[in-house]
This record gives structure tokens, sequence and C-alpha cells, in this order.
């Protein structure tokens, strides 16, 4: 923390603090999480955002889902909000948009840094900014985050391509925007094998009928979205499908629920691109097969010895599962 300290002193102008972390590794997810606790402590009015990897769902360590477990509900706690990407959506991204036949870390990392760019580069935060945000984090924060309960924040970025694909294609922003949108209501990680079948539920529906329309249709409801579009033409492009009512819960009005940041400067080549930063459903399914599966090996005491050793009760192990329950019942329940 010390380090921390004299790095912060050097800014003229401290907004907060992204942390980037693993949440199943042994190193990584609890020293992330203490360092997490850390900051919280000693900057309690900065903002804190962590970005995490999600596992494979088919991890080596044996153990990931307790580890897991236990670092997303104290992240729960000192977070502002968890930026996630998923392994298994990335690896998929690299075999089938990029075209990598051995993937490697350095491949997924490079996917990771590009969608992170494409929200954390510069952009104007309004139709009347003169300048570019002086608080990206802060901002982001403010537009995504209404109610502590819901600080999931999942991360789409569309084109993506290998270099070669790149130099024969061209984009129009109906285009990328109808992807968009879809990829957003029907959870689909990347433009490829989108369910073009899912529809937003018809406006007026009671709030129990949405529900479980949802649940049958695998539509995807938003608490709220971050739009950003990089390069030509980006002034007449029309968002309107972003502010339809019924992508939203209905306790945020459909104007504050989306914001929408813009610069006509092209990203890593890329003549058009547009990203989506999205607090909704996304993480609803990797969260309950995580909890489930740490359940189940919790209920038959398996490796839970590894941890007691260290000081981590049984009682410790209830109080995390509690905590992700009901995150779990928050977000159904949108």
């Amino acid at each position: 923390m010390n380090l921390v300290q004299k790095e912060a002193e050097k800014c003229d102008r401290l907004s907060g603090f992204l942390t980037v972390m693993s949440m199943a590794g042994g190193t990584g997810s609890g020293l992330g999480t203490f360092v997490t606790e850390s900051l919280k402590d000693t900057y309690p009015t900065s903002f804190l955002l962590n970005h995490v990897i999600w596992p494979y769902r088919t991890g080596e360590v044996i153990v990931q889902n307790y580890n897991s477990v236990l670092t997303l509900s104290h992240l729960y706690q000192s977070s502002d909000a968890l930026l996630v990407h998923e392994n298994d959506a990335i690896h998929k991204i690299c075999a089938q948009l990029m075209n990598i036949k051995q993937i490697s870390f350095q491949d997924v990392n490079r996917v990771i840094a590009h969608q992170l760019g494409s929200v954390f580069q510069p952009a104007y935060s309004s139709e009347s900014a003169a300048h570019y945000s002086r608080s990206p984090l802060g901002d982001l924060m403010e537009a995504l985050v209404p109610h502590p309960e819901f600080k999931m924040l999942g991360l789409r970025n569309i084109p993506q391509m290998s270099e070669n694909s790149l130099a024969y294609s061209t984009f129009a922003w109906p285009g990328l925007l109808k992807h968009l949108r879809q990829m957003l209501i029907a959870n689909a990680k990347m433009e490829e094998g989108i369910d073009w079948q899912v529809r937003p539920p018809v406006p007026g529906l009671p709030a129990s009928e949405k529900l479980s329309l949802n649940r049958t249709a695998r539509f995807n409801t938003s608490i709220a979205n971050l739009v950003t579009l990089r390069g030509k033409d980006v002034q007449s492009t029309d968002l309107g499908g972003f502010q339809e009512p019924a992508l939203y819960t209905s306790w945020l009005n459909a104007q504050d629920a989306l914001t929408i940041w813009k610069t006509p400067r092209a990203f890593n080549k890329y003549e058009k691109s547009a990203s989506l930063v999205s607090n909704s459903q996304f993480l609803l399914k990797p969260v309950d097969s995580v909890v489930g599966k740490a359940w189940k090996m919790f209920a038959s005491k398996a490796y839970v010895h590894q941890y007691t050793k260290f000081g981590i009760e049984e009682e410790d192990f209830m109080d995390c599962f509690t905590t992700l329950e009901q995150v779990i019942a928050s977000y159904t329940n949108l």
C-alpha cells in the first residue's frame, strides 16, 4: 500500500482504481481481494472497479468454485463494480472471430485489452462536450451502478476480427448497432451465433408475467447500459433501439438507463467500432453454476480442511453462500 500511496500522490487528480485480477486462482483471487479491501480502507471516497477474469467452466484447479465464491462475495462488499470477462467467451472469440489455431494466454489477453481499450480510451461523454471526459471511471460508475445491490458489468465489442479479414471489410453503423443490440438482449458474447429469435417482452405486461417470459425466452433484462461509438460518421448514428423501455427494469427510467459516449477518432485500425458495457442479467447462469458446484462440494466437506487450516471457518463459507444467493435472487427478479 505504501507503493500505491506514492503513485497516488503523483496524480494531479485521482478518480479511482482499476484492479485487474483472477477470480479462481489461489494467489490472484485471494491477494486481489485483500488489496481491494485495503484500497477501500485507505481511499474510502475513490472509485473501485475490479476487472475480474471468470474461470474456464472446466478449469484445472479443483477448488476454483470455492475460490470464486469466496472472492466474489468479498468483492461485493468492498468494490463499487465488477467488470467481468469470461475465459470461455474470450477463448471462443479467439477461435471463431480471430481465426487463431493455437490460442495462447497472450492471444486471450490481447482480446481483453482491446475490449477494455474500446471503453476506456478517451471519448466525449455528451453531445455538447467540448473536452474528453476527465473521469471515465467515475462517469462509468455513475452511469451503470444506480443501486449497490447490482454491481455486475459485462463488456461486448463489435466488430472483432483478424487483421487479414479487417483489410477486406467495410462497416455501416445501422448493421453494427443492430447486431450489438441483439447481442445485449440475447446475451451473446460475440456477433457470431446470435439468437435472433429473442425479443423484448411486450410493454405493459405485469411483472410476474414478464419474469416467467424472460426465463422461457432467454431475454436478458438490463438495469443500465453504456454504449461507446468510435470512428467515421459517429454523429449520425441512431441509438433508438437501445432506448426502448422494454429492455430495462421497471424501476429505472429508460432515458436515465442509457448513456452514450462518442468520438470520431477510430480505434485500433477499425474504421467504425462500438462497445457496450451492460449491468444486466448476463452473469446469472455462470454465478448460479459456480455457487451450485461449490455448495455440492461443501455439503460433502470436500477440501474444506485446506481452508480451515488457514483460518477460514465453515461459517465464513456459509456467509459467502448467503451473500451470493442474495445477488442471484436480486438479478433474477429484475
